[in-house]
């Protein structure tokens, strides 16, 4: 198939099945991903590490994606998409059983690097398969379908372990057994993986943020916001008063809107300028940040707000991507996908520590004060874009 194809609105069967294939492994993996980071926090805290090192271990995955995302393009492009998907998976699953058998805990910082680096990977090729494959005039449904589903796997992740429980090696186990799940479908669609050549060659990363700035800085943002509020949004609610477990729908809240709201904000993006939805889901992404402290005082208005709110910061990444697929192509759209998962691991790291020193600083509202700040900027920063953009036509 030639990824030039996708200028066509038609989802022809080879075209179906390639992009079945693709939500299908990234979805095992984003399952797998879900119940490993828990497991692994659990399992240093039980054999005696700190919460500080467990920490510094942690930060190795943002890492390992940074270091490792510039590979992943030239890779599929060398040994094909299929092939270097199911060898990352295979290589994580590998990984992941290594954690159980590491006794010295020095060995968890290779392992994390290696098991991370591998997900990365794979998460960068499948979401190039999607892009490359998924026809113009439905890109944003297909994003939007690929971006609900993965929600739905990450969500389901933790589950699992009321049924493997969070010690010895069944959990491990696991884990592993459904990385290595995620090669099967793309196994079985390997003659429907995106061509090896295509228009547009492979660019410098850093030349993305220059061609595509709003869709690349989507992913910085988002993933400043979502990886802080994750993490955060729990000590913001015991800081205003809740109990623990009321604290703790606080995330739920955020994470079901991201689930409910990707398909029709992918459905918008297919019919309306995408620049101007960036922009919407970062000005309501400062909105309901500044509202927060406003509605503190009412759980439920609190969790309607974070709804809708986590809704909406999510489309900036379903839309950054539908942006980048529709401008890029071939070994171009490869890079891409890979800037934006740069810029989204970049965000990672950059989010929690600054919302983080926020609630140090100016107590439980500095939270989302920090959240809305990171909208605000990119809110301005879409602006000027499409005014700039307006001139350029008007000249």
């Amino acid at each position: 198939m030639d990824a030039s194809s996708s200028g066509s609105g038609a989802f022809s069967a080879s075209r179906l099945r390639g992009i079945t294939a693709a939500i299908s492994a990234i979805t095992a993996v984003g399952i797998g991903l879900s119940l490993s980071l828990p497991l692994l926090a659990l399992t240093l805290e039980a054999r005696g590490i700190s919460g500080t090192w467990i920490g510094l271990n942690t930060a190795v995955a943002g890492i390992s994606a940074l270091l490792v995302t510039p590979l992943a393009p030239a890779l599929a492009f060398r040994i094909g998409t299929a092939r270097a998907t199911y060898y990352s998976v295979a290589l994580a699953a590998l990984a992941l059983i290594g954690f159980y058998y590491a006794t010295a805990f020095w060995m968890w910082f290779p392992l994390r690097f290696l098991f991370h680096g591998a997900v990365t990977v794979a998460f960068i090729l499948s979401e190039y398969w999607i892009n490359a494959l998924a026809p113009d005039s439905r890109r944003g449904l297909v994003m939007g379908i690929y971006a609900t589903v993965l929600s739905i796997g990450f969500a389901a992740g933790p589950l699992l372990f009321t049924l493997t429980g969070t010690q010895g090696l069944v959990p491990f186990v696991s884990g592993a057994a459904l990385l290595v799940a995620a090669a099967v479908p793309v196994l079985l669609a390997r003659n429907d993986e995106p061509p090896s050549h295509g228009e547009g060659g492979s660019l410098p990363l850093l030349t993305y943020l220059v061609g595509a700035p709003l869709g690349t800085l989507a992913g910085l943002v988002f993933g400043a916001v979502e990886s802080g509020s994750l993490s955060l949004l729990p000590v913001f609610g015991v800081r205003i008063g809740l109990a623990p477990s009321e604290a703790a729908l606080l995330v739920s809240a955020v994470a079901l809107g991201n689930v409910v709201l990707q398909i029709p904000l992918g459905l918008a993006a297919d019919r309306f300028d995408r620049r101007w939805l960036l922009f919407l889901c970062a000005a309501i992404g400062a909105a309901g940040a500044l509202l927060m402290p406003t509605v503190s005082g009412n759980l439920w208005l609190l969790i309607a707000v974070l709804f809708i709110w986590g809704g909406f910061i999510a489309g900036l990444y379903t839309i950054g991507l539908t942006h980048l697929g529709a401008r890029y192509r071939g070994k171009a759209l490869a890079g891409a996908n890979a800037a934006f998962v740069m810029m989204y691991s970049a965000g990672m790291l950059l989010g929690p520590s600054t919302m983080g020193a926020g609630l140090t600083l100016f107590g439980a509202q500095g939270l989302p004060f920090v959240a809305a700040a990171f909208f605000g900027v990119f809110a301005l920063f879409a602006l000027l874009r499409i005014s700039s953009r307006r001139a350029r036509k008007a000249a």
